[in-house]
């Protein structure tokens, strides 16, 4: 996520001050790999720990606990976390008394492989486990090992206030709903992350109202699969259960200013009551992040998606018709268990009558205790799936200079996020259809909404000029 798209970030630190009343305590460093609930996780521990006298830092050399938050979703993501506990063991060397802990998804599939390298890992907590971090850090210091992997069927963190990550207080994360019912066959989060729970919404309002309030001027909702987000409070009536459309309608009022955005749908689930309710508020950004995965009938039902070629394509045409101008962007696996050529050709021409905005594009890797794992063969040689995995590469990347072209000309909305990363003297942000812009700062600084008019494109970003007001 994870996040049924696991989105993916950057390695991420989160640090860089000192809560008010945790400056004489311990110092933590947090860093974040995987999605964005991965990111928005890390602040909830953070909050956690300053709450309980610790104080962040964004210096690892200056950390009494190191704490690493771990994605499972693919190989790769958890082979870059083993690379990092050998620099954190070298680090143990250099400053005898530190604590490392693991976190996440890796930490609840990998305990046992975690724990053998004692020299190392201090802490191994689950997703479910954050509250327990000071007993867990506590017991690392009498010399214990302070573990703690199990899953919650109620935990959704909803009384906490997550110290937020976003450097320039424009964007934030609220996770509305923990775990995922899905089981799709290539995929660990039902496994790693638990059942599926939904938060309450009443909560959910009075964090976008704290994030309003604090300047914030873009939000994230999160889930595994926010469509199937659902709310009934104890003994109340079926007919007062909330949707994630009326979930979303409650978050857009409160104030018609900050941007809501959404994470993932899946097309099996996603209503038209959800459409409606996009193009009922301006406020609520213009992209849907729809993952297809194939193209193929047969791939989507040895992958238990639950939904046929034709259906996913009806699902587009219906946001289309309601929101023209909506950003698609998706998810796509090349190489899962026994896909032919003719699979891939389906998947390929499937992006091409779509038309995706922007894709992540994954090659097939085997995860543990997946269905796909225990019945199927990882039978595609990899040089397979890394020719088709380039071969989808090379489609999008056409398919998005297509869709950047049709912006050239337009005036667009952005959202300042900060300065551009290759030119300092100008700014980068988003349109609602969540397409990065660099234009001349002008004078203008995070956080504001600003009228571009764009000029040109590469395949990856729009490049336009101020509109004079």
């Amino acid at each position: 996520m994870e996040i049924e798209s696991n989105i993916p970030v950057e390695a991420t630190v989160l640090g860089g001050f000192t809560p008010v009343g945790a400056s004489m305590g311990p110092k933590v460093y947090i860093e974040t790999y995987g999605c964005q609930m991965n990111v928005n996780d890390s602040e909830v521990v953070a909050s956690i720990l300053t709450d309980a006298g610790y104080g962040l830092t964004n210096d690892m050399s200056k950390a009494d606990v190191v704490l690493i938050n771990t994605c499972a979703i693919r190989e790769n993501a958890e082979t870059r976390v083993w690379g990092r506990l050998d620099v954190f063991a070298q680090l143990k060397r250099q400053h005898p008394g530190v604590l490392v802990g693991v976190l996440g998804c890796m930490a609840g599939r990998l305990k046992e492989e975690l724990l053998e390298r004692r020299s190392t890992v201090d802490v191994v907590a689950g997703p479910d486990a954050y509250r327990d971090l000071p007993h867990l850090l506590h017991e690392a210091e009498l010399g214990q090992r302070g573990v703690n992997v199990l899953l919650s069927h109620e935990e959704t963190y909803a009384d906490i206030s997550p110290i937020r990550l976003d450097r320039h207080g424009v964007s934030a994360f609220v996770s509305i709903m923990r775990g995922c019912n899905n089981v799709c066959a290539y995929c660990v989060v039902p496994y790693t992350r638990g059942a599926e729970r939904s938060r309450d919404p009443q909560t959910i309002v009075h964090e976008v109202e704290h994030l309003s309030q604090m300047g914030y001027r873009e939000v994230t909702l999160l889930g595994q699969n926010v469509d199937s987000y659902r709310w009934l409070a104890s003994g109340a009536p079926e007919r007062s259960a909330v949707s994630f459309a009326d979930l979303l309608e409650r978050v857009a009022q409160v104030d018609p200013r900050m941007r809501i955005r959404f994470a993932t749908s899946h097309p099996k689930d996603l209503s038209r009551e959800v459409v409606y309710t996009m193009a009922m508020y301006e406020n609520i950004c213009n992209h849907i992040h729809l993952p297809v995965q194939s193209g193929s009938d047969r791939m989507l039902k040895l992958m238990n998606r639950h939904y046929t070629r034709q259906g996913y394509l009806n699902r587009v045409a219906a946001i289309r018709e309601v929101l023209p101008d909506c950003a698609i962007t998706t998810d796509v696996i090349a190489g899962f268990c026994t896909e032919t050529e003719l699979d891939h050709d389906q998947t390929m021409s499937l992006m091409r009558e779509v038309g995706f905005d922007m894709a992540y594009m994954f090659k097939y890797s085997e995860r543990p205790n997946t269905k796909a794992a225990r019945h199927y063969a990882d039978d595609v040689p990899d040089g397979v799936k890394t020719r088709r995995l380039e071969e989808i590469i090379a489609l999008q990347g056409e398919l998005s200079e297509q869709s950047k072209r049709a912006d050239v000309g337009r005036q667009l909305e952005v959202l300042v996020e900060g300065p551009s990363r290759k030119r300092p003297d100008q700014l980068m942000g988003r349109t609602s259809s969540n397409k990065t812009v660099v234009f001349p700062a002008d004078g203008h600084k995070p956080g504001d909404f600003v009228l571009v008019e764009i000029t040109s494109c590469t395949p990856a970003t729009l490049l336009g000029r101020i509109v004079p007001e």
